[in-house]
């Protein structure tokens, strides 16, 4: 799809001549004879928009006004701002407002394309982050991605909800595995609770307790008689967290609950049958725990009739940008206030970072970057140092600036500082820049042609 612009401008001659010079260059236009109408286009966020110029002053609505309106309803779309001499004061209020650039009238064309072009290479990541919102269907559950790995987790995760098998859901830490549970339990027909346990949260001594009931007086401070988790959970799901942890004596016994469906209560002399759908999860690898004695081998595959694994955030680069969308929506809600938007340079960098603390750790870097923000737009700057240290993609359109570089002098810089930043990893690179491998890998026998030293 060609790059699709607005144009806004109440000077019939001005208009039709950006129109022309605008096709000309191959780009698609629409127009707006003045800023009411303008705005009517901007406020459909269904409609595929690449970028707005804009006069300042015309009737009914000024171009401050549709500025405001595009920084909060269209933050992808970047604006340029045309202006007559008089009003140069005004432009440079609004290109501190949020604007790309200002061009004061008259300009030449090749100006005006130059700006373009620059428009265009700056927002790419946040339209396309736009483009992904608009395109991708809504997900029935509240987990957020649109990589092939979570598009295929997210099949697996709709065919178990429609079962009643038990789920084993692996993972590193800070993946959201309780999320994927619950997102089970509400896509399936169960009609109980959800109930999450942390098995590694509860002392040894009272798990068994905890999980089955125990009747009165069945041990010592046992006043009264009490229920377990696993009732409370009748008709539901119960979520065993860190299953692993589980102490090898109580294994057995959750075991012959997978087993028979009945639990019993501490001091109580017969069982009783449950309706309990059991989900587990664990970051640790099960597998080498049965081979080293401290997980039973039969527990381990009651447990895992069907396995979920949930890949990291470094796996999955192109969920990155959609996710830190909704943690910028989530905490505006939170707020009250206009949703923060996150420039170009800072989203290179959210994006080639290795998140090792994963979903979790990305959310605290977006909160701690929107406390230390400077306005309602998040910079390098504004991010946790341990995540900007990696390399700062800020430098890169200052040093096209400063040598004038073409767009595909800028291309290569932009490629290979991406591969600088994922440490040469050319499959996260290709991710990110959104080439298959084998466009990358032209690209840069291209540039090894014409420079010996690059070694990527």
């Amino acid at each position: 799809m060609s790059a699709r612009f607005l144009i806004a401008e109440d000077d019939a001659d001005l208009r039709d001549l950006l129109q022309d010079d605008l096709e000309d260059a191959g780009y698609e236009t629409i127009v707006a004879t003045e800023g009411k109408s303008a705005l009517a286009r901007l406020e459909n966020e269904k409609e595929h928009l690449d970028l707005l110029v804009t006069d300042v002053n015309m009737p009914g609505l000024t171009g401050d006004e549709l500025l405001k309106v595009a920084r909060t309803k269209r933050p992808e779309i970047p604006v340029i701002v045309i202006t007559a001499f008089g009003s140069v004061e005004q432009a440079v209020e609004m290109v501190k407002n949020g604007a790309f650039q200002y061009l004061t009238k008259p300009f030449e064309t090749s100006e005006l394309l130059q700006t373009i072009a620059m428009a265009l290479e700056q927002s790419a990541p946040q339209r396309e982050q736009a483009r992904l919102r608009r395109e991708i269907p809504a997900s029935p559950t509240r987990i957020i991605g649109a990589s092939r790995q979570m598009k295929d987790v997210l099949k697996l995760l709709t065919k178990a909800a429609r079962s009643n098998s038990t789920v084993l859901i692996t993972g590193e830490s800070g993946t959201g595995k309780e999320l994927f549970a619950r997102s089970i339990h509400e896509m399936s027909d169960r009609k109980g609770a959800f109930v999450p346990v942390n098995c590694a949260a509860i002392p040894t001594d009272l798990i068994e307790s905890e999980l089955f009931g125990h009747t009165g007086q069945a041990f010592t401070g046992a006043k009264q008689a009490r229920s377990g988790l696993f009732e409370a959970a009748e008709g539901g799901t119960i979520f065993l967290d860190e299953v692993g942890e589980l102490p090898l004596l109580m294994q057995p016994k959750l075991l012959r609950v997978l087993q028979e469906g009945t639990i019993r209560r501490i001091g109580a002399d017969r069982e009783r049958e449950i309706n309990v759908r059991v989900l587990a999860a664990t970051n640790r690898d099960l597998e080498q725990e049965v081979s080293e004695g401290r997980f039973r081998e039969d527990l381990y595959w009651r447990l895992n009739v069907i396995h979920l694994r949930i890949p990291p955030l470094r796996e999955r680069p192109l969920d990155i940008p959609l996710m830190i969308d909704h943690f910028l929506n989530k905490m505006a809600e939170r707020s009250g206030n206009i949703p923060f938007n996150v420039t170009p340079e800072a989203l290179a960098i959210l994006t080639a970072y290795s998140w090792p603390g994963n979903v979790r750790e990305l959310e605290n870097a977006i909160e701690s970057a929107i406390a230390l923000a400077e306005g309602f737009l998040i910079t390098p700057n504004d991010l946790p140092e341990r995540i900007s240290s990696g390399g700062r993609t800020s430098t890169l359109l200052a040093r096209g600036r400063e040598r004038r570089l073409t767009i595909q002098e800028l291309e290569k810089e932009y490629i290979l500082e991406t591969l600088r930043l994922t440490n040469g990893n050319k499959s996260r690179a290709a991710e990110i820049l959104g080439f298959d491998r084998r466009t990358l890998h032209r690209k840069l026998d291209e540039y090894r042609a014409q420079d010996a030293s690059i070694v990527f």
